[in-house]
């Protein structure tokens, strides 16, 4: 092993671990989208606050559910965080449904 693999092999594995934590910060993002839809189809059909709360954790364990209503629309917006490398991080994602939507 030469002296410059050495040097350069920490930057290297520095580098690959950050692409990982990357690439899982936008899976756990597009988790988030999805489930935050459900949450809010299930709202618009007049599903409880629990049970939205129910759906979405199916999709992502250990996010925060926050609902809102504006006239004829209920949102729902869902934040989590990706932990490990990239914990300071919180993805947030919000969707909105029709009251009494199918």
């Amino acid at each position: 092993m030469t002296a410059e693999f050495a040097v350069a092999l920490p930057a290297i594995a520095l580098v690959l671990a950050a692409s990982l934590a990357s690439v899982h910060a936008v899976a756990l993002q597009v988790r988030l989208a999805d489930a935050a839809a459900d949450a809010a189809r299930a709202l618009g059909r007049g599903e409880s606050v629990d049970e939205a709360a129910g759906i979405a954790a199916r999709h992502v364990g250990g996010a925060r559910l926050a609902v809102s209503e504006d006239g004829a629309f209920v949102c729902a917006s869902l934040t989590a965080s990706p932990g490990a490398l990239l914990a300071a991080l919180e993805l947030r994602a919000e969707s909105c449904a029709m009251r009494g939507g199918l």
